[in-house]
């Protein structure tokens, strides 16, 4: 069951090279089992025992299933859909000594940088295109080796494994052809996109790891992969919220878009997404807003992102106690200063439904002289607020365009999950 479960995360990242078709293939899923699309700019005619989602710029998804009877406050697990990459600039060509054609890019989110180099790397993303007066998104992956950052030779930097400082407007631009392939990127994109070059007036394009997941150790106890933050626990929430009765709560499967550069964008946690979806859903099935109020207050959240396991090579970096490793179950993610919203109440409350579910929790906190990243869930829980806990999958590497987990864990995530919405 680990095996078969970890080769369906793999499949399902494999088909999301950007936030866009990971919500994409989250619409399909949803699609196959009967939920209805409905649209933020119409008129919501929601009805009891119905199951539906919503899309705020193709890049985050709100799913939520309306029990049949009355029902007793929101279940609400949100990750997110995007991890660090590099976005590809308006006139993104650059000449090299009428030599060489490169791709002008900046970073999105805090990556590591050395294993961007070497490897395959390709673009995935969205163009826009006009089409009867109306402007209409279409989905590009470049589904090929196109692009390479290459490195500088040790011998024209013999200092690099002493420690190096990458410049993101120097070294981190990718390489993309000869000079024959010059003023032909564009019409690289059109082409995946089914469009003509002209007819693209807009684009969010992203590089991409070519580079499969595998499953490998020395028992294939690990699993790797380009994106398992975040796309690891959105998979896991999808398969729980699908797998659960859904009958005593409103169940919600939230992933929101732009965790990785700190949330404040319309489709962020920081954004008004699933306040309004909650309020609307309220609003169509005649309640008052002080029945939204007293529902959440009734309420809880899973804020679902990756977290730390113990490096093998660094364990010094851990907390000196609280040392999370793969395969080992879910992490609970502490912070004194709110990066993370889990508190005693809703610790306790996340522990009992791991228990009642039959799988293995561990605790996360940063070393107290180590400043940690933060997530979602605090910054969601000033627009919904609602008892919250943050939690993740423990994995190597984060923000690698490789990285590492458990091949168990993520079926632990998805028992977890699907209790929570039972």
């Amino acid at each position: 069951m680990y095996r078969e479960t970890a080769e369906k995360l793999l499949d399902f990242i494999e088909k999301s090279p950007s936030c866009f078709h990971a919500v994409e293939n989250m619409k399909e899923i949803l699609k196959a089992e009967g939920f209805q699309e409905v649209k933020e700019e119409e008129k919501w005619n929601l009805e009891k025992g119905g199951s539906y989602y919503v899309t705020r710029n193709d890049s985050s998804i709100i799913a939520f299933t309306i029990p049949e009877g009355q029902f007793d406050g929101y279940r609400i697990m949100a990750s997110h859909s995007d991890s660090p990459t590099f976005k590809i600039k308006e006139n993104p060509e650059m000449e090299v000594n009428q030599k060489y054609v490169k791709l002008n890019v900046e970073r999105y989110g805090g990556m590591l940088c050395a294993p961007w180099f070497d490897r395959p790397l390709s673009v995935a993303g969205r163009v826009i295109v006009k089409e009867k007066d109306t402007f209409v998104t279409k989905l590009v992956n470049v589904d090929r080796d196109l692009l390479m950052i290459p490195n500088l030779a040790i011998h024209m930097n013999r200092e690099v494994n002493d420690g190096y400082k990458y410049n993101a407007q120097k070294d981190m631009l990718p390489l993309y052809g000869d000079f024959s392939s010059k003023d032909t990127f564009m019409k690289t994109i059109a082409e995946a996109a089914g469009v003509e070059e002209d007819a693209i007036l807009g684009h969010d394009l992203f590089l991409y790891n070519r580079v499969k997941g595998s499953i490998w150790g020395a028992q294939e106890e690990f699993v790797s992969s380009a994106r398992l933050d975040d796309l690891q626990c959105a998979f896991s929430s999808l398969q729980g919220f699908l797998k659960g009765e859904k009958k005593a709560h409103l169940a919600v499967h939230c992933v929101l878009d732009n965790e990785e550069v700190g949330s404040g964008t319309k489709q962020g946690a920081a954004s008004t997404f699933l306040y309004d979806t909650l309020v609307r859903i309220n609003e169509c099935l005649g309640m008052s807003y002080e029945d939204y109020v007293r529902n959440l207050a009734k309420s809880f959240m899973l804020s679902a992102d990756n977290a730390h396991a113990v490096h093998p090579n660094h364990s010094d970096v851990a907390d000196p106690i609280n040392r999370p490793y793969m395969n080992e179950g879910i992490v609970i993610k502490y912070s004194a200063n709110q990066k993370y919203c889990t508190d005693a109440v809703s610790a306790a409350m996340f522990k009992d439904l791991c228990k009642k579910a039959g799988v293995p929790f561990q605790v996360f906190t940063n070393r107290s002289d180590i400043l940690g990243g933060s997530t979602l869930g605090n910054i969601s829980n000033t627009k919904v607020a609602l008892n919250a806990v943050d939690i993740g999958l423990a994995q190597l590497a984060m923000h690698s365009p490789y990285e590492t987990a458990g091949i168990k864990d993520t079926w632990y995530l998805i028992q977890a999950a699907g209790e929570f919405f039972h």
